[in-house]
């Protein structure tokens, strides 16, 4: 049986799929501010190996846990729902913009915007 991340081609389909969703992210002005100190090729490499665990081609995740990693925002940048479905929507968009068929882009946001990850990145 393939993984998720094995369906959406790999690491160079993860890698893609990265770099322009950071495009997006970083040229929409409702999430902008929340990247402007942020190093971003150590946040790519990080969201790139994030994304290989989530979507089964790692066994383990050596990053922060949601909650750990998202609480300055949530409490020092003011980070909301309405945030959190602006990051998704760019990811969509991105999905469909890499013609990743609808099925895929189903289980990506069923893992990406669950309820219980959205709850752990904004600390509730």
């Amino acid at each position: 049986m393939s993984t998720l991340y094995d369906k959406l081609g790999g690491a160079a389909a993860v890698d893609l799929a990265v770099e322009k969703f950071y495009e997006k992210v970083l040229a929409d002005k409702r999430v902008q501010d929340f990247f402007a100190q942020t190093d971003m090729q150590k946040q790519k490499k990080h969201q790139k190996d994030f994304m290989t665990y989530a979507f089964g081609g790692a066994s383990h995740w050596d990053g922060r846990p949601m909650r750990d990693a998202h609480r300055e925002l949530v409490v020092e940048k003011g980070l909301t729902d309405s945030h959190f479905d602006a990051i998704a929507e760019n990811l969509v968009a991105t999905l469909v913009e890499l013609n990743v068929p609808q099925a895929l882009i189903d289980e990506v946001v069923q893992i990406v915007g669950s309820i219980a990850h959205r709850n752990d990145v904004l600390n509730r």
